[in-house]
């Protein structure tokens, strides 16, 4: 973007992004975003649960307005976390088609209020603190529909899900390789923009006016959705290719890069 153009709302993946892959997230960013936030909205857009997007939000400063979870499936406003959209799709044939094809795989979904259920305990840190995690068979891990399907298998590569999700033969659903052997399944047609649109809608602010960042494959839609799309330094190729422009890695404060322009 050139000439005049300034954001009127600020759209900010978390993981990779935000924050590191060792939890940690600089006081430069943190000062930023917080100075952004003063003037125009900051949403946050995640693949993470509410449970484990609200203390980002709380640290951020960010005392009102909405978030975007589970990858678009959700959008809830904070601090609160009242639900303000919702997608939810039957994973069944999903499963089985996992266990056909990854039998070691883990899978977890989120519970509506609060935590997971799992078919098999994940490494430490992947669900959060370990809060509400039960241990499931595969038919009591979703008696009903979920907003997200979450298969992980820290015996392999990222390559190795990819050639995975392509195995797997899905339809009617949404997928999303993360930067380890991991891969989001959402409702079908939802992503980041979905539940983006939605804190839109609520804001009065046009996708014209928004500047997404991000890192992943899940962030693709919300990158092209937005008037400036920008990638980290770190994110794979595909999300260079669909964003306007590429910002510094986050451990070189990439975030704090670009918002520095306006705010």
């Amino acid at each position: 973007m050139t000439g005049g153009w300034r954001p009127k709302a600020v759209a900010l993946d978390i993981d990779g992004t935000l924050i590191d892959h060792d939890e940690n997230i600089s006081p430069a960013v943190v000062e930023a975003v917080r100075r952004a936030a003063a003037e125009v909205p900051v949403v946050l857009a995640t693949g993470r649960s509410w449970q484990a997007t609200a203390p980002v939000a709380e640290l951020l400063g960010l005392t009102g307005g909405f978030v975007v979870c589970s990858n678009g499936a959700r959008t809830l406003r904070h601090p609160g976390g009242e639900v303000v959209d919702e997608r939810t799709f039957d994973p069944s044939t999903v499963i089985a088609s996992v266990r056909e094809h990854a039998p070691n795989a883990r899978m977890a979904v989120e519970e509506h209020d609060f935590g997971y259920r799992v078919t098999a305990p994940f490494p430490a840190g992947d669900l959060g603190d370990g809060t509400g995690i039960r241990v499931v068979s595969d038919a009591e891990l979703a008696p009903e529909p979920v907003t997200r399907l979450i298969i992980r298998d820290p015996e392999k590569s990222e390559a190795d899900f990819v050639e995975l999700a392509e195995r797997l033969g899905l339809h009617g659903v949404s997928y999303f390789v993360g930067w380890t052997a991991w891969l989001d399944i959402a409702p079908e047609g939802v992503d980041k923009s979905t539940g983006l649109k939605v804190a839109l809608a609520q804001l009065g602010v046009d996708a014209a006016d928004l500047v997404a960042i991000g890192d992943g494959r899940n962030d693709i839609e919300m990158l092209v959705y937005a008037g400036l799309g920008v990638s980290m330094a770190s994110a794979p190729d595909e999300v260079k290719v669909a964003a306007d422009e590429v910002t510094k890695s986050v451990q070189d404060d990439g975030v704090a890069a670009v918002l520095n322009r306006w705010f």
